[in-house]
């Protein structure tokens, strides 16, 4: 073989090889806009704010609805006008109709059923609530769907959604006015879950109701996905419309309401001395009882035929929500939110005391100072905290929140653990959170659960590092994160809600870690909290994508961040080294001296969190208020009771 074919012959293996790792070559630290975001356009800029073009539909709503509490139901009518800012013509519109969710052959029931298919055995709660699922008559009974003249208007229903056709084309810039007639039999929360529904006592025969997804809403239409029609299995939460809102709730009239919005016939529904204490609450230091626990207790030995109706007016809101009972106690404190005055109310049974007297309301307090720090000024007159079935869940104004002590079946005494008060504190903190994301910064929670989860638990970590030093957040710490982040089976969080695997450390934890992690350590916390708060303030009462978030902290930061984006959102890349197994192995005396004692050395050693550090110097809720002190602040988890050592002997 001549020499010059051999070299032809080496040469073309290189081309070959180099063309190979050309191939195979991949630049993390490429640009984004190459592979993984939508083009830039009228409504949405290359800089991650609303284009010059930017438009959202509006959806105002007329309602009035009737509490059954002797059958537990609802009864109700809306008209709703629906304006189309789009420069679309839209034929018909899309009707949420979230109640149908559990009826036995909607899809999230079936698909739950068949995971329960696949699984060797189910609890007793599982099996009651598979069996009442085939049993209970749920999902709405549509009575009406009228023009304002009467006339019934064409539709039809797919499941979690109805499709209401237009007798004419709507064009941009015009409004339509159409009514829905519905009523529905309320669940029972503990036993069909969801996010809302009743609470039976069973003591004195009372209950509790908080209502949501209760009414026909309409669907978001916009400009990045048209119609959000997705069906509503239950994990993907909500993408709606912001408008204005009068509703009209009639209840038994010993029942105490709490809603979305102002309440704005006070003097038909409270008595003089209720209105007083109300007034008085505006300028309090401390919270006001609307309704005592004496009342409360006097009340739930009631009951009545007659009614009371209470209106609600909210305007600029994305929803609505409500609860209601006999057995609230109701307490309030005013409170200068910078730019208005912010009313802070709790609305809970006598069986959340002492516990929600004295944190409930201060929670909704510090939890809204804190987040006006690193977002916006909180735009509304009230927000509200509720005791009830749901253990946590947001709307606009108004949150769910379960937490409850607990009673000893000797002694009949209430006591709470640690673990219940700081829980109930953090759920306050996150649902009250909700109130900014999404339900201001409007994102698609159908589609991206983490875009309102963790960017709340991002800041929800800021504000529970602001109660006192030490505070037992479970997540935004880089430290609490590294056992997800070498599991398996993980998923990029760019996931659509219903696909995601380990739900609460991909849609909460991570994305809340990485914020945290760049806040601290990759751009700082000066340069970030202003992006951050860029971001908030561009797409306050506007639906952001994804794109739009990371752009703009990139924009308003002046930091390269596509590397990270890519690896934590879009991808599960790590970094390419490993440490196997390490094991500590003690012998446990299993004496509460000795242990604790060792335990609490142990720990001590452990690095101190840099948020810690750069948090040493900022004055804590505690501190400014010493009755929210208690006997967990005075004795930390290394302290030995009398318990520990009874049980060791």
């Amino acid at each position: 073989m001549k020499l010059t074919h051999l070299l032809g012959v080496a040469v073309a293996s290189m081309a070959v090889s180099q063309a190979i790792n050309a191939q195979a070559f991949d630049d993390k630290f490429r640009q984004l806009n190459d592979d993984k975001y939508r083009s830039p356009n009228i409504y949405r800029t290359a800089s991650g704010a609303p284009g010059h073009g930017y438009w959202q539909q509006q959806a105002d709503y007329d309602i009035q609805v009737t509490l059954n509490d002797d059958n537990q139901s609802i009864n109700a009518r809306s008209t709703i006008t629906y304006t189309n800012n789009s420069p679309d013509t839209l034929r018909y519109i899309w009707v949420q109709l979230d109640q149908n969710r559990f009826k036995k052959d909607s899809i999230g029931p079936q698909a739950s059923a068949t995971n329960a298919d696949r699984m060797k055995k189910v609890s007793f709660s599982q099996m009651e609530t598979m069996m009442t699922q085939e049993e209970f008559p749920a999902g709405y009974t549509i009575t009406d769907v009228s023009d304002p003249r009467g006339e019934q208007m064409d539709y039809i229903i797919n499941d979690t959604m109805m499709r209401i056709d237009l007798d004419k084309p709507l064009k941009s810039g015009e409004s339509i006015e159409f009514n829905i007639g519905w009523k529905f039999n309320i669940i029972e929360a503990d036993v069909l879950g969801g996010r809302g529904g009743y609470e039976y006592f069973e003591d004195d025969g009372n209950y509790l109701y908080e209502m949501s997804q209760w009414f026909p809403r309409v669907a978001a239409y916009y400009d990045a996905e048209g119609w959000q029609n997705k069906q509503f299995m239950g994990r993907g939460e909500f993408t709606l419309e912001f408008g204005n809102y009068e509703v009209a709730i009639t209840v038994p009239a010993d029942h105490i309401v709490a809603a979305t919005g102002t309440l704005q016939n006070p003097d038909e529904v409270l008595t003089d001395e209720q209105q007083q204490r109300l007034e008085e609450a505006e300028t309090a230091d401390k919270p006001v009882k609307i309704v005592t626990q004496e009342e409360a207790l006097e009340n739930e030995k009631e009951g009545t035929s007659e009614t009371k109706t209470w209106v609600f007016k909210a305007d600029n809101v994305r929803d609505f929500a409500w609860a209601s009972s006999r057995k609230f106690i109701w307490d309030a404190q005013g409170f200068d939110n910078g730019e208005s005055d912010v009313l802070a109310m709790s609305f809970y049974p006598e069986e959340g005391n002492p516990l929600w007297e004295r944190y409930s309301t201060a929670s909704i307090i510090h939890t809204i100072e804190n987040y006006n720090k690193y977002s916006f000024a909180y735009p509304y007159p009230v927000a509200i905290s509720v005791n009830g079935p749901v253990g946590g869940m947001e709307y606009p104004m108004l949150t769910f929140n379960g937490p409850r002590p607990y009673v000893n079946e000797e002694s009949g005494e209430k006591y709470y653990s640690k673990r219940t008060k700081y829980g109930l504190i953090s759920v306050i903190i996150h649902e009250i959170g909700h109130s900014y994301f999404p339900m201001i910064v409007n994102s698609d929670e159908r589609q991206w659960t983490w875009m309102d989860e963790g960017l709340n638990t991002y800041l929800q970590f800021l504000a529970e590092q602001a109660w006192e030093d030490d505070y037992p957040s479970w997540r935004g710490e880089a430290r609490n994160i590294t056992g997800y982040m070498a599991s398996r089976n993980q998923m990029p969080i760019m996931t659509n809600s219903e696909s995601i695997l380990q739900f609460g450390n991909n849609a909460y934890g991570k994305p809340a870690t990485a914020l945290n992690i760049l806040r601290e350590t990759i751009v700082g916390r000066e340069l970030f909290d202003f992006a951050f708060r860029e971001y908030s303030r561009r797409w306050k009462f506007k639906r952001p994508t994804p794109e739009d978030f990371f752009r703009t902290l990139e924009d308003a930061s002046g930091v390269d961040l596509d590397w990270f984006i890519r690896g934590w959102f879009y991808t599960t890349d790590h970094v390419d080294i490993s440490l196997d197994k390490v094991n500590l192995l003690t012998v446990n005396t299993q004496d509460p001296e000795v242990e604790k004692a060792w335990k609490k050395k142990v720990d001590q050693q452990d690095p101190k969190s840099i948020t810690a550090i750069r948090n040493e110097d900022m004055v804590k809720k505690i501190a400014q208020q010493e009755h929210l002190r208690d006997f967990y602040n005075e004795n930390d988890e290394y302290t030995v009771t009398n318990a520990d050592r009874n049980e060791y002997k």
